[in-house]
């Protein structure tokens, strides 16, 4: 990985799901619509690769968070009376 790549993964980390979520769109448009030479694709695939990766952390963190939610006993008011 070259240095700009360093710095592009350690500044990945601190992107919020949004962010990531944006940027991701971004590179697949811009895969999508060609014209860029092998290596600037294959940074690309990789960035999008890296983004897709930080997206599925948040995504999973907030499904852990709703099982949690979920799993957590629910005040039914009995107590009221």
């Amino acid at each position: 990985m070259t240095d700009e790549g360093t710095a592009a993964a350690a500044a990945t980390g601190t992107l919020g799901y949004e962010q990531a979520r944006d940027e991701l769109i971004e590179v697949v448009r811009r895969l999508e619509a060609g014209g860029t030479t092998l290596e600037e694709s294959l940074a690309l695939w990789e960035r999008g690769e890296e983004l897709a990766k930080v997206c599925r952390h948040w995504l999973e963190g907030a499904r852990a968070r709703l099982d949690a939610a979920l799993a957590r006993p629910q005040d039914d008011g009995d107590d009221e009376g």
